[in-house]
């Protein structure tokens, strides 16, 4: 959801600025595209790079953790015995168990690689690819909604539609989120509404200004 608010936001800003300047009449429709790809690029080339420095850095504290296992049994051992003990394991079990489980250098790993580390295996079975096109996906059907009525029409009309289409996605964003931080759906619904119209109206009134200023 983040990622479709991003898009739709940041989207009909740009539509809205440009539309502004132009009363809605030329270029919007090919600025709202260009918004729409190069907004849903970067977002998929920062969650790839994100998830793979992350996978990297995971992967390289793994590594290291094996070497110390490699290089110095009794010291990991010893961690092995704390961390057993810190569960509530007496002392003599926990020293036991630790040995038991260093004469088994992956099992070792594994468990050091959780509880000392805080690194769960799982995560490194996430895909970089499969996230950055999830966030393409998202961010492009946020970033369509403002494009939409351009394709049909131009002018005011299609400014007019373009606001009312975005409010339409802006509350049901809005009120989707709402599944996640328990607020009150209208509540968020409208606020997300209300924010996002005034960055469209800001960017609108800046255009005008803008087109004004070059016409005259």
């Amino acid at each position: 959801m983040p990622g479709a608010n991003d898009g739709l936001v940041s989207n009909l800003s740009l539509v809205m600025g440009v539309a502004g300047a132009t009363s809605g009449e030329s270029g919007v429709l090919l600025a709202g595209l260009a918004g729409l790809l190069a907004g849903a690029l970067s977002m998929a080339l920062g969650e790839w790079i994100s998830v793979k420095s992350s996978q990297e850095l995971y992967e390289r504290q793994m590594a290291l953790e094996m070497d110390e296992i490699i290089a110095n049994p009794e010291g990991e051992m010893k961690e092995l015995t704390l961390i057993y003990m810190a569960k509530g394991i007496p002392d003599a079990m926990a020293s036991e168990m630790a040995q038991k489980t260093i004469a088994d250098k992956d099992h070792a790993h594994e468990v050091l690689v959780k509880e000392e580390l805080g690194i769960n295996a799982e995560d490194l079975k996430g895909s970089a690819m499969e996230a950055a096109v999830a966030s393409f996906i998202l961010f492009a059907v946020g970033a369509i909604i403002p494009v939409l009525p351009f394709f049909f029409t131009g002018g005011l009309q299609a400014v007019l539609f373009c606001a009312g289409l975005s409010a339409v996605g802006l509350f049901v964003i809005g009120a989707a989120i709402t599944l996640f931080t328990g607020k009150n759906v209208w509540y968020s619904g409208f606020r997300q509404v209300v924010f996002g119209l005034l960055a469209a109206a800001i960017t609108f009134g800046i255009g005008k200004l803008i087109g004004v200023s070059l016409a005259g």
